[in-house]
């Protein structure tokens, strides 16, 4: 029999790009295909648009009883209820939604989120029949075993544990019955609807046709289980790690709508008595987990968008599992490097390039006006940075800033949205098993070690923004880049050096070795170098660190002597600081005790003639 194609590999650190999924979204082909099907079409308008027309008209009776602000978590509520009672595909949008803080307010924002991704099982018999049409072969062929009921039913499909002829232990999707079928007839219907309500309301000022465009082509990838099986096998490849783990997939037995996969043992993160009896330290993997998305999303840019409790599980063996991996997206470097540059501006309270941040991450209209929503910006993030990294709660500023986006004419990219609900499931897990856990405070460690050690053009820019402030070399800036990029785990502190050293002397260092002279020799008041002092302070930083083995810095020291940039840096070094030694021997030779001591925070004493020996000289 022949088996499904396997994805090409991929270099680590190499740009990646979803394979194209056997099934594809295609509107016109929608159009073409339902036109003229009135009665199905309007048949199943009727049960969407009905139940919207009850909520619709309950909203505006308390509006008119002048309750409607004191009800307004009821009607949300009740719109939860409507998805649900609707099917998968209003499950899905109103999920999608949940993410969308330029199109729903903050109080319907909340209740979304609360949307379950389940529904009641279909009948064995119906999986069973679904399984031989697709693969070709009897369950009983296939499988020495399979269970009597699914273990989960979701949306789009439900599981069955079974077992392979040859003992492996297997976790078998099967996709709803007719699922393609009636996804596709509500995302024509809505798409329609989409276009009516941009035509008709000129206050929409998001591109309602291009957003419902974007979610069906996610959902039809999502209803190719062979895409899920790609997804799989590219994820641990990319993200392989002692600590991650991901389910082999078995191709011979997985078509569009059959997935088998190798079924995990493990518990869910949110199972805290189960997590705590294994032995299992349940921060850890949250820190694990938090680490493993940051990579994802700033790194490799191919990232897991559903990341909920019951696609991460603790191994007994201390590794977290990822399964389920029909939702992955990808960002790409310039918005990836865009997001380091925003976190960058935040962290030096420039709201000013905050603001056009979002511009180039394609938030705002290049010809938006700025004006008001840089202080908008600046009240949400105002509180937040009067704390430290650590203290952050990465929810609290997401609603604060949910409620701008509301108010202004923001439009959320599909993977902004997309990062911002793996971020807080992340989060609102963490605090399940540590109250005072904060998402920010783990990340913040993978930012530092990116900002010192990614030679990408846009990343050096960004570090050279953090260190310098009007020309000042901002040493406690770097002190603690350095202290924080030392608690991420992949910080390879020998390795970081020397790529520090190979970019002070290429063409694009030119920038800090114009400066690295003024810097090493700025003076305090009492005539020491504050530069050499802070340079002290970093050896001594550095040494501290086990992986720090200076010896291993003369091969390239020897290397860098030789190029032309470090020669004349290194005269340079050597005038300034004969200049400096030689300013001193004056300054001890012709001036009195009296004389060298400091006026007004200056050297020397306060009449101007001598006050000018040691500049002259």
């Amino acid at each position: 029999m022949a088996t499904q194609p396997r994805p090409a590999s991929a270099a680590a650190g190499a740009e990646v790009t979803l394979s194209q999924p056997a099934l594809r979204y295609d509107p016109e082909q929608l159009a073409e295909q339902y036109r003229g099907r009135w009665d199905l079409v309007l048949g199943r308008l009727f049960q969407l648009i009905t139940p919207f027309l009850g909520l619709l008209a309950w909203v505006f009776w308390d509006r008119w009883r002048g309750v409607e602000l004191k009800n307004r978590p009821k009607h949300a509520a009740r719109l939860r209820e409507i998805l649900t009672e609707l099917g998968p595909t209003a499950i899905k949008i109103g999920q999608a939604l949940s993410t969308r803080p330029d199109l729903v307010s903050p109080l319907f924002l909340e209740e979304l989120a609360k949307l379950q991704d389940e529904l009641p099982p279909f009948d064995n018999a119906t999986a069973f029949a679904l399984i031989q049409s697709e693969i070709g072969q009897s369950v009983e062929q296939i499988f020495r075993e399979i269970g009597p009921e699914p273990v989960a039913a979701a949306s789009l499909g439900q599981v069955y544990q079974a077992y392979l002829h040859t003992g492996e232990k297997v976790a078998v999707k099967v996709q709803r019955p007719d699922l393609i079928g009636r996804i596709s007839l509500d995302m024509y219907i809505i798409r329609s609807l989409a276009a009516w309500a941009k035509r008709t309301f000129r206050r929409i000022r998001s591109d309602l046709v291009g957003i419902v465009d974007e979610f069906a082509g996610r959902l039809y990838e999502e209803m190719d289980y062979t895409q899920e099986g790609h997804n799989a096998e590219r994820f641990l490849e990319l993200y392989r790690h002692p600590s991650i783990y991901a389910p082999k997939i078995y191709w011979q037995y997985t078509r569009t709508k059959v997935l088998t996969m190798e079924w995990i043992d493990g518990i869910k993160l949110t199972q805290l008595d189960k997590i705590a009896a294994a032995g299992l330290d349940g921060r850890h993997l949250i820190e694990i987990g938090v680490n493993c998305s940051l990579k994802q999303l700033l790194e490799h840019g191919f990232f897991h968008a559903d990341p909920h409790p019951g696609n991460l599980l603790a191994m007994h063996d201390g590794r977290l599992a990822y399964i389920d991996f029909g939702m992955m997206s990808t960002i790409q470097p310039h918005q990836r490097y865009g997001l380091i540059k925003a976190i960058v501006h935040l962290v030096n309270r420039d709201f000013v390039a905050l603001a056009q941040d979002y511009v180039d991450l394609e938030f705002l209209d290049p010809d938006t006006d700025l004006t008001p929503i840089i202080p908008a910006l600046e009240a949400v993030f105002a509180e937040a940075l009067g704390s430290s990294v650590a203290e952050l709660n990465f929810k609290s500023i997401t609603d604060k800033l949910s409620g701008v986006m509301y108010d202004f004419p923001f439009r959320v990219p599909a993977y902004y949205a997309l990062i911002i609900r793996s971020l807080l499931t992340l989060e609102g897990i963490a605090i399940s098993l540590d109250p005072n856990f904060k998402v920010l405070s783990v990340a913040y460690p993978y930012v530092a070690q990116r900002l010192l050690t990614d030679p990408a053009p846009e990343l050096r820019a960004a570090l050279r923004e953090l260190l310098f402030n009007q020309g000042q070399f901002r040493w406690n800036r770097l002190e603690n880049l350095l202290r924080n990029a030392a608690n991420s785990e992949d910080f390879d502190l020998q390795g970081s050096l020397e790529k520090a050293v190979d970019f002070i002397f290429s063409e694009r260092g030119a920038f800090l070795r114009e400066r690295l002279v003024d810097v090493l020799f700025s003076s305090s008041g009492n005539g020491t170098s504050d530069g050499l002092a802070h340079l002290q302070r970093l050896w001594e930083l550095l040494s501290r660190n086990p992986t720090f083995q200076p010896l291993q810095l003369l091969p390239i020291v020897a290397k860098i002597a030789t190029k032309p940039e470090a020669q004349q840096l290194g005269r340079q070094l050597a005038s300034r600081w004969l200049q400096r030694s030689a300013a001193r021997l004056i300054r001890d030779l012709l001036l009195s005790e009296d004389e060298k001591k400091p006026v007004n925070g200056h050297n020397g004493s306060p009449g101007p003639m001598k006050a000018a020996k040691p500049a002259a000289a």
